[in-house]
């Protein structure tokens, strides 16, 4: 391939990158703000309910409710860093990380969160994307993969905490699940 070919690829590949997730993030705050403007914050009721049948659905919607601004604004950066270092490699990666982080994510906390709890946010996709980009390095064994892991964990290494019990109003059921749910992605998408 020559140079000025790759080039228009590159800048492809990027704007579409850039197009899912920032296009990713838009629809969390759209539908955040319709929450808070419409529905005065009642549709935070549709998060996952552990082991309630209806509480199934919050698997689907859990990832897109947050319980206010300031839990909106705490997941964003790390979404889009993360989700952008997921991207680099191939940005088809991106979805299945973010499919698989929301359903094992959503399904383990529905399993084993405490009863009458409503667990919700993009946090669990967060913790996916870091479990990914963490476990590649030792699933390839790449020098780019360790590398990236290694970039990680040096970056978001404190988030590790947030997969232990202990922190009130904090799921650390959606994390530990959806950082499985990532180490999973990273195990299927690996390559020797």
């Amino acid at each position: 391939m020559r140079e000025a070919d790759a080039k228009p690829s590159l800048l492809s590949e990027a704007k579409t990158q850039a197009t899912a997730l920032f296009g990713f993030v838009a629809l969390l705050w759209l539908v955040e703000i319709i929450d808070w403007v419409i529905f005065g914050g009642r549709l935070d009721r549709y998060g996952i309910r552990p082991r309630q049948l209806a509480g199934l659905w919050g698997i689907l919607f859990a990832p897109f409710l947050h319980g206010n601004f300031e839990h909106l604004t705490a997941n964003t950066l790390p979404l889009l860093v993360l989700g952008w270092l997921v991207m680099l490699r191939e940005t088809g990666d991106w979805l299945v990380v973010t499919v698989l982080s929301a359903l094992v994510g959503g399904l383990g906390t529905w399993l084993i969160g405490a009863a009458n709890t409503s667990h919700i946010g993009a946090s669990g996709i967060l913790f996916g994307y870091f479990g990914f980009l963490l476990m590649r390095g030792y699933f390839e064994r790449s020098l780019v993969a360790i590398a990236f892991s290694i970039l990680v964990i040096s970056l978001y290494g404190g988030i590790v905490w947030g997969v232990l019990p202990g922190q009130p109003g904090i799921s650390w059921e959606g994390h530990l699940f959806g950082f499985i749910g990532g180490a999973l992605a990273a195990r299927l998408l690996a390559r020797q």
